[in-house]
């Protein structure tokens, strides 16, 4: 009886975790703007829970909700870290300290 009791408890867990996960979308393209490894521009692309990214230094990887804060961080298992974001999505900040902005620079004028 315990081992059903507890069989149902987790399985509640876990979808009450996948229902709050990730409500907004951070398809987009970014900008680093700290601790760059490259001079291109990132790029995000949603679909659903997952992410595919590509990285100022043109390195591709893929992402999703991060299990222990599935509405607030995401995890990139390639790089061996996460990252959260901010609750607009215009700020994605890595735990190795690389920050990117959503948006295209300015357009330079000649």
């Amino acid at each position: 009886m315990k081992t059903l009791s507890l069989v149902i408890g987790i399985a509640a867990a876990l979808a009450a975790t996948g229902a709050s996960a990730q409500s907004i979308n951070l398809t987009g393209i970014y900008m680093c703007v700290d601790m760059c490894r490259g001079s291109q521009l990132a790029h995000v692309t949603q679909n659903g829970p997952a992410l595919n990214l590509l990285t100022e230094a043109g390195v591709p990887a893929q992402a999703w909700p991060d299990w222990f804060a599935p509405a607030s961080r995401i995890w990139i298992d390639a790089f061996n870290q996460g990252a959260i974001y901010s609750p607009d999505g215009m700020v994605i900040q890595f735990d190795n300290g690389t920050i990117w902005h959503r948006g295209l620079p300015p357009l330079r004028r000649r």
